[in-house]
């Protein structure tokens, strides 16, 4: 008997067997019969031609007929469809073929079957990744729409926070103006206590703007000639106070090229620079040490802020330039921005990166890792572009300078600058 001969007097036996064992109900093994006779028509073309691809349009429909709860609970119904089938033949073949028939009919279509097998478990798995793929879109959707409502509410917020805190600041000056004589010192003393509370809501207030500023890519940049060395030299004279209040040293050193002119905004650079050694007096003891170095390399002048601190962990070297990036318990908030280990809004740092980025640089970190008790330190470097190389890449990411303004003009009724101090 040729291997046509058997594969037509074993057709409707195979159907019959194959759809009894694999469906239940009559409307479904209906439905199932159909598709096995058009399975059986392809196998027998796919024998007498030699050419595999005639199954390819009955194993591509199996391939992609998965349910999404299939998908979901990665069921691979159709792969298993086929090993059962190719199980079931060799036992139709058997029970229905002497030894030699069955031998010969096996070994030309178990190939067929063995390669239907691969194809259509290749046909669930573009299936499955095609959903996997539908599936984190809509969850990017999602997070990039939920990113752009938390950027409108913080500018929202920071600009609906500014008026009433204007009028709180005005009138606890005019009420420090009235205090007069020795009887009032107390009142003097909460006074004083209002207005710094009130700096520093000012100083929050600034930061929660330039986070939407940097978000929306509004940030403005006065792109000027600057020196370096006026730049460290401001930050020296700048920290003195927290530094004496924390007991620290800070050692600002020259360096080959911080005598160098660039270009760049000078109280956007001193900000960014400002954040980051406010962020090393804070994860820094008492008595620790915290220095600026750098160097000049090719194209680029490097500036580095090291610190004596308690270090960060490797997992978290990234997570601190996202804004609100916390590390360490919630409860640790303090409204002073030197308090060691003190918490705060989590954005000085996400700020700094900003208007790194913005000049055309790069801001990065490194530490061994967390450990209080080694006090292996961190050093934050700043890389900024030198000479005309900083004016052309600054240029570059100046983003909407004119939008900035009308839209500070239009909220305001004047305009006003990002921040009103280049330390906030």
């Amino acid at each position: 008997m040729t291997v046509q001969t058997s594969l037509q007097k074993l057709r409707p036996i195979w159907v019959e067997k194959v759809s009894r064992e694999l469906t239940t109900g009559d409307d479904m093994r209906l439905s199932f019969e159909e598709q096995l006779q058009r399975f059986y028509t392809l196998l027998e073309q796919t024998y007498l031609t030699g050419d595999l691809a005639w199954l390819d349009s009955a194993l591509y429909d199996w391939g992609h007929s998965s349910t999404q709860s299939n998908l979901e609970e990665a069921d691979y119904q159709a792969s298993f469809v086929v090993d059962r089938i190719i199980s079931l033949t060799i036992n139709v073949v058997n029970e229905q073929l002497d030894d030699k028939d069955a031998l010969e009919l096996l070994a030309a279509i178990i190939p067929i079957l063995t390669h239907s097998l691969s194809v259509v478990i290749r046909y669930e798995m573009e299936a499955r990744v095609a959903r996997i793929s539908y599936e984190l879109g809509a969850a990017q959707e999602k997070l990039e729409i939920l990113d752009r409502n938390k950027s409108k509410f913080i500018s929202v917020a920071a600009h609906e926070l500014k008026t009433p805190l204007t009028l709180v600041e005005g009138y606890a000056s005019m009420m420090a103006d009235l205090v007069q004589g020795a009887e009032q010192a107390v009142m003097k003393k909460y006074l004083t206590g209002v207005e710094n509370g009130i700096a520093r809501l000012h100083s929050i207030i600034n930061d929660m703007l330039d986070v939407s500023l940097i978000d929306n890519h509004l940030l403005k940049l006065n792109i000027q000639p600057m020196w370096v060395s006026h730049l460290l030299g401001l930050l020296e004279n700048e920290f003195k106070k927290p530094i004496a209040e924390r007991r620290q040293t800070l050692e600002v050193r020259a360096f080959e090229g911080s005598d160098a002119q660039i270009y760049g905004d000078s109280e956007r650079v001193f900000q960014a620079l400002s954040n980051i050694i406010f962020n090393a007096i804070k994860f820094t003891p008492d008595h620790g040490k915290i220095i600026v170095d750098g160097r000049l390399l090719p194209g680029f002048i490097e500036i580095t802020v090291t610190d004596s601190g308690i270090g960060i962990s490797a997992e978290d070297q990234t997570l601190i330039f996202n804004k609100f990036g916390q590390l360490g318990s919630t409860d640790l908030h303090s409204s002073g921005k030197t308090k060691f280990k003190g918490g705060g809004p989590g954005l000085g740092l996400s700020i700094a990166r900003g208007i790194v980025e913005a000049h055309g640089g790069v801001l990065w970190v490194e530490s061994e890792g967390y450990d209080e008790v080694k006090l292996a330190g961190s050093i934050f470097h700043i890389l900024l572009p030198a000479g005309d190389d900083l004016r052309s890449a600054a240029a570059e990411n100046m983003l909407n300078k004119d939008t900035f303004k009308k839209s500070e003009t239009e909220s305001n009724g004047e305009e006003n600058s990002p921040t009103d101090n280049p330390a906030a």
